[in-house]
C-alpha cells in the first residue's frame, strides 16, 4: 500500500499471526488475501501480533514474521500491534462478563476432556466435540472456594448469554447473511488456566479497538464467528463484515500448519528465494506440487 494514495478509512483489515512458530505458505496466502482486500479498496491494512501465549511465543518468531512479510512485499499501515500490550483491556472485558454472571470456573483438565471424548460422552458441535458443562452447575460458593485453591479456567455460560442477547446474525461476503448458533460450540473457554485470555475474547476486543471493518481470514475460523458475534453483542461492540477464504491444503486435504512442519517462509527467504514472485504465484493460484486450495 502506498502512502501517496488517500486511504479509505471506511475499510480496515488486519492480519494477525501468532509468533509461536515460523510462517508457512498458508500464512503467506492468508496475509496476501487480507492485504489485497484492503489494497484494492484503498483501505487500511494492519498487522497484529497475537503474542499473549507467553509459554509458546518467542521474540525470534516475531522478527521472522516481520522479515517474511517484508520479503513478500506486504507492507502494513502504521506500527505492528502487539496483544501483550493490551492485557488491561482483556481483563476489563473479562470483568464485565463476570459482573453479568456469565463466566464460571472450570476445573476440568485436558485429561478429563480426552477421556470424555474417548468415551463418546461429548456431543459433536460446529467445531468438534462440545464441552459437557461438567462444572457449569457446581454450587457457586463451593466453586469460588475451589477456585482460590485449584487451577481453573473460566468458561462462558453460552445458554445464559444467548438468553440475554436474543437472536444474532452477521454478514459473510461469500455466504450471505448468517444466523448465530453459538450454543453449537458449547461453553467456550474465555480465560485459560495458563493464559490471561483466550483467542475468542482477545480477537473480539481487538477487532473493535482497531476499528476493523472487514475480517478477512481462513474458512477454518468460520465457526468461531458464532462465538465472536455473541461476545460482540454482550460487550456492545460493533460487528464487522466477515470474508472467509479458502485454505491452502496438502495432498491429503489437511491445511498447512506449524505443527505439521509445513514449509516455512523463512527457509525459502534465507535460501535466496524471490518473495515477490512467490506472492504473485499465490495470487494467480499457482501452488507448489502437493499444495492446492480447499473446497470450501
Amino acid at each position: 500500500m502506498t502512502s501517496s494514495v488517500q486511504l479509505n478509512r471506511h475499510i480496515v483489515v488486519r492480519f494477525a499471526p501468532s509468533p509461536n512458530g515460523l510462517l508457512h505458505l498458508g500464512h503467506a496466502y492468508a496475509a496476501m488475501k487480507a492485504h489485497d482486500y484492503a489494497s484494492q479498496r484503498n483501505g487500511i491494512f494492519l498487522l497484529r501480533i497475537e503474542d499473549i501465549d507467553s509459554g509458546r511465543c518467542r521474540p525470534e518468531f516475531v522478527e521472522a514474521i516481520l522479515a517474511d512479510l517484508r520479503w513478500l512485499g506486504l507492507q502494513w499501515d502504521g506500527k505492528a500491534i502487539f496483544q501483550s500490550d493490551r492485557l488491561d483491556s482483556y481483563a476489563e472485558a473479562v470483568g464485565r462478563l463476570k459482573a453479568m454472571n456469565l463466566l464460571y470456573p472450570c476445573f476440568c483438565t485436558r485429561s478429563n476432556m480426552r477421556q470424555a471424548q474417548d468415551a463418546g460422552s461429548l456431543a459433536e458441535g460446529l467445531a468438534g466435540p462440545v464441552y459437557a458443562g461438567t462444572c457449569r452447575d457446581l454450587d457457586t460458593d463451593l466453586a469460588i472456594a475451589r477456585a482460590r485453591q485449584e487451577p481453573h479456567s473460566w468458561r462462558l455460560n453460552v445458554a445464559k448469554a444467548v438468553s440475554l442477547t436474543g437472536p444474532l446474525s452477521w454478514l459473510d461476503e461469500g455466504r450471505g447473511e448468517q444466523t448465530g448458533h453459538p450454543e453449537q460450540l458449547g461453553d467456550v473457554v474465555i480465560v485459560p488456566k495458563d493464559m490471561p485470555v483466550a483467542y475468542h475474547l482477545a480477537v473480539t476486543v481487538d477487532d473493535a479497538r482497531d476499528g476493523i471493518t472487514h475480517v478477512v481470514r481462513g474458512s477454518d475460523l468460520f465457526s468461531s464467528t458464532h462465538v465472536h458475534r455473541l461476545l460482540q453483542a454482550l460487550l456492545k461492540l460493533p460487528t464487522p463484515t466477515y470474508v472467509h477464504h479458502r485454505l491452502l491444503v496438502d495432498e491429503s486435504g489437511a491445511k498447512l500448519s506449524k505443527s505439521r512442519d509445513s514449509a516455512s517462509l523463512s527457509v525459502l527467504r534465507e535460501a535466496g528465494g524471490d518473495g515477490n514472485k512467490l506472492l504473485q504465484e499465490l495470487r494467480q493460484a499457482i501452488f507448489p506440487v502437493g499444495i492446492s486450495l480447499s473446497a470450501v
